[in-house]
């Protein structure tokens, strides 16, 4: 799954099929990093790529506009699935690792 929105982060999600169902799939993953790189890294162009390690944890690449890898960013859920929320703090913490990159 890839999405695009002027300079808003390119997004790719492995292992979509390990998601809980009732989350939207990885369609839902990636308009979650979109909006919430619009909202904290505005113009800020990044490739993202989102790995679902299980039903309950995710790691994500960011790779910036100038070619730079930025710290992977982690996430799991100890007591239960992912859920629409968890999504919604890890795409947070993408953006805001993007936003501390500096640059374009």
């Amino acid at each position: 799954m890839k999405t695009m929105s002027g300079d808003a982060a390119r997004c790719h999600v492995v292992g979509g099929g390990k998601l809980p169902p009732g989350l939207g799939g990885e369609q839902a993953i990636c308009a979650a990093v979109a909006e919430a790189v619009a909202a904290e890294a505005p113009h800020k162009a990044a490739s993202v790529e989102v790995r679902v390690l299980s039903s309950s944890s995710l790691a994500a690449t960011i790779r910036t506009a100038d070619g730079r890898i930025l710290p992977e960013q982690r996430m799991a859920t100890m007591d239960r699935m992912l859920t629409k929320g968890a999504i919604q703090r890890f795409a947070r913490a993408i953006a805001a690792e993007l936003a501390k990159a500096g640059g374009r």
